[in-house]
């Protein structure tokens, strides 16, 4: 069972029969114990924040829309989304850190690839996590 002082147990108990009729309080409040237990080993729900909170931007999802239909060199960015270089790397590092994206030397430039596989697998674990 999760560490709940037994005060707070206590007023939780009397709080689910109060709003869910129940018989045994006891039982009921041990399966929700339960379905707590297993949404906090669930993998998914420690992964999901970052790939969330990465998408958090009007500029990162642009980029994401922009490598979706091939790779793009730093430059091309700049000049779509009209930011300097550095807020450009800015955006960059926070979707390579989340797997999504990777950057790879030509000549002189940095392009950048999306990995489409990774960007799905987090879309369809979100849609799996909240979706019915």
């Amino acid at each position: 069972m999760i560490n709940i002082k037994p005060q707070r147990v206590k007023e939780i108990k009397k709080m689910l029969c109060s709003c869910k009729e129940c018989d045994e309080t006891n039982s009921y409040f041990e399966e929700l114990q339960k379905i707590k237990l297993e949404l906090d080993t669930d993998d998914n729900f420690d992964k999901l924040p970052q790939f969330i909170s990465t998408l958090d931007s009007k500029e990162r999802l642009i980029i994401l829309h922009l490598l979706k239909n091939g790779d793009r060199c730093v430059c091309e960015l700049e000049a779509i989304l009209n930011k300097s270089q550095s807020t450009i790397s800015h955006h960059l590092r926070k979707l390579v850190v989340a797997g999504l994206i990777q950057g790879y030397k030509k000549q002189n430039f940095t392009y950048y690839h999306l990995f489409k596989e990774e960007l799905v697998k987090n879309l369809d674990t979100l849609n799996k996590a909240l979706i019915i």
